[in-house]
């Protein structure tokens, strides 16, 4: 069955409505691009999908990487596939033009990248991690680095990966073992092992460079003693040649539910003489400049997650649209022609909440993008500030509710296919399988929701939480006077109150209770939190609807933008009223799970 890959008219609607990207072009970085270059760029992304990865999508699925003790073994149309997208110049287009980039907006970039990243799910992971690489290494490496590493990533010679988990220590990082030995000439050598290296090796590339967290012998324990250093496949010569092997080597590969095109892999270092390693900028400093890619790949876990949604969304949509099975209760005649299941109210059901998860979290990734963007392109140092300070609050729901609520809208995928949705002729089952790994890529829903109430809530006085908040206020005093939108107006404002009292309660309790009982509720506040965002994302684009439906339009975008109104009013009322439940679990400190005996499991 065809369908399309996601639904060309909602990005052009993100793009030129929501976000109004045409509006970056008046910033110096931009000026060289408008509407047809980013047209341009979303052409190229899609016609490359769809003729490498499209055609290959089960067969990646059914042809995970396999290692004989020597060598790691890809089906080779991977390749073909992801030198066609450097080729394109599309494997960093955020990049700035001197490093090989098409120096896009992140939101043009993204928007091109749906179309890849929904054929491709993780083959086109060695090219986002190799990305996010350099960036890193731009940011805090030296300009020797930047010459020997990074240009041999951007122009698609080396790839790029991070390498933080280890077997004992998993995502507590200050736990971690590796270990770096600096000698008299102030070189160091590193020892250690980490597991779960998505990309830790394949024979896509020349050479790959691993981003290692290591203690240095003689660092203080915990967080604070990790340093960061540049461990290469092989070594590299000064004329940019390579050298003999380092000592990295493959342990071997782990095999996942879905996402089966990206090697995971264990690898260990050192297990001779040590490593080479080369220490990006100072020691002990390492999780800090780390967390410059952590955060860049939390956005793409999000951004993957409702990508997957939408692409399930769509392939449900069109299958339900052509799939004739069964008569509606109103019909009596048993022998009128059976409807198309779309025509049944419960499949409509499922299909809106699909709509709804999946276009609300790439609306969220997409805002993410737009503030990342701000950060660094703004045209006032108060705009870049006001930028970094709400993403850097919004970042663990940007991660977390994509991957949350992306697997359960194509879990419903799955639901409306009915038994054709659990078997492999069709997509959807593996939509699901491959989603179903970005609750728990970069920093579990556990994790990210004590970030966001122990950290990012509080930190700063409170700074990117009211400034966010505020976001949302500024919206709910937009809307209010709208006939149209009132009601839903009032309806977020209620519970942005509810945010408000939660936060203030669970957090003046914290000074005076156990904090681990305090926050066994993390969770749910991420919940709360992660709806009320989606929430106002809606009523944001049911607002642009609105506007259009008022003039004359044309019947199909008549159609487009209904469904923009229809989502938003089943998100407000099928899903908002969850927040209140989630908050109380919250601020009245329910200690059910806390007080679970370990012997009563």
């Amino acid at each position: 069955m065809s369908a399309p890959i996601v639904n060309r008219r909602d990005l052009e609607f993100y793009l030129y409505e929501m976000f109004n990207v045409e509006s970056l072009t008046n910033r110096d970085k931009y000026q060289d691009h408008d509407k047809t270059t980013f047209n341009g760029a979303i052409d190229t992304a899609q016609a490359i999908a769809e003729k490498y990865f499209l055609p290959i999508r089960q067969k990646v699925d059914a042809n995970e990487p396999t290692f004989d003790g020597e060598k790691v073994h890809l089906i080779p149309e991977i390749k073909a596939g992801n030198d066609a997208v450097v080729e394109a110049g599309l494997s960093a287009p955020a990049a700035d033009y001197e490093m090989g980039g098409m120096q896009l907006p992140l939101v043009a970039s993204s928007a091109a990248y749906a179309y890849l990243s929904a054929t491709a799910s993780t083959s086109l992971g060695y090219l986002s991690l190799t990305n996010a690489n350099c960036n890193l290494i731009e940011a805090h490496g030296t300009q020797q680095q930047i010459e020997k590493w990074v240009h041999p990533m951007r122009a698609g010679r080396f790839a790029g990966t991070m390498a933080m988990t280890e077997p004992g220590a998993g995502s507590g990082l200050a736990d971690l073992t590796t270990t770096a030995t600096k000698d008299a000439q102030g070189n160091y050598r590193l020892t250690g092992s980490k597991i779960f290296i998505s990309g830790g090796d394949h024979d896509l590339n020349e050479n790959i460079v691993h981003l290692v967290l290591a203690r240095v012998k003689g660092a203080p324990k915990g967080v604070k003693g990790i340093s960061l250093f540049i461990v290469p496949k092989f070594l590299v010569n000064d004329d940019g040649s390579l050298g003999e092997r380092n000592e990295v080597a493959l342990a071997g590969l782990f095999h996942k539910m879905g996402g089966r095109g990206q090697t995971s892999t264990a690898l260990s270092f050192g297990e001779q003489n040590g490593a080479e390693a080369y220490l990006v900028g100072e020691e002990n400093k390492g999780l800090m400049y780390m967390f410059h890619m952590m955060n860049e790949a939390r956005i793409m876990v999000g951004t993957s997650a409702a990508v997957t949604a939408l692409t399930g969304f769509q392939y449900s949509l069109n299958y339900a649209k052509e799939r004739p099975q069964g008569r509606l209760l109103s019909c009596k005649d048993p022998e009128s022609p059976p409807v198309n299941i779309i025509e049944h109210p419960d499949v409509k059901r499922m299909l809106l909440t699909q709509k709804a998860y999946s276009e609300g979290a790439y609306a969220l990734c997409l805002y993410g993008n737009q503030l990342a963007d701000d950060e660094t392109t703004a045209l006032t140092s108060e705009e870049r500030l006001h930028a970094k300070t709400v993403l850097d609050f919004l970042t663990p729901i940007i991660k977390s509710w994509p991957s949350e609520w992306g697997p359960k809208a194509n879990d419903l995928a799955i639901q409306v296919l009915g038994g054709h949705g659990y078997t492999n002729e069709h997509p959807v089952e593996m939509f699901y399988r491959d989603n179903r790994l970005n609750p728990i890529h970069e920093g579990t829903t556990g994790i990210q929701s004590l970030d966001l109430l122990c950290r990012k809530v509080p930190m700063n006085k409170f700074s990117g939480y009211n400034a966010f908040l505020a976001e949302i206020e500024k919206t709910i005093a937009e809307t209010t006077a709208s006939d149209k939108l009132s009601e839903y107006s009032k309806s977020l404002e209620k519970a942005v109150a509810n945010v408000r009292e939660v936060t203030q309660q669970v957090l003046g309790a914290a000074s005076s209770t156990n904090p681990d009982l305090v926050f066994s509720n993390s969770v749910s506040y991420l919940n709360m939190f992660g709806h009320v965002t989606i929430a106002w994302l809606w009523l944001k684009q049911a607002a642009i609807a609105s506007q259009a439906l008022a003039g004359n339009i044309h019947v199909d975008e008549q159609h487009f933008y209904q469904g923009k109104v229809q989502a938003m009013k089943y998100f407000f009322n099928s899903e908002l009223p969850l927040t209140y439940h989630w908050g109380n679990l919250v601020k009245n400190i329910d200690s059910t799970a806390f007080d679970t005996q370990t012997e009563w499991l």
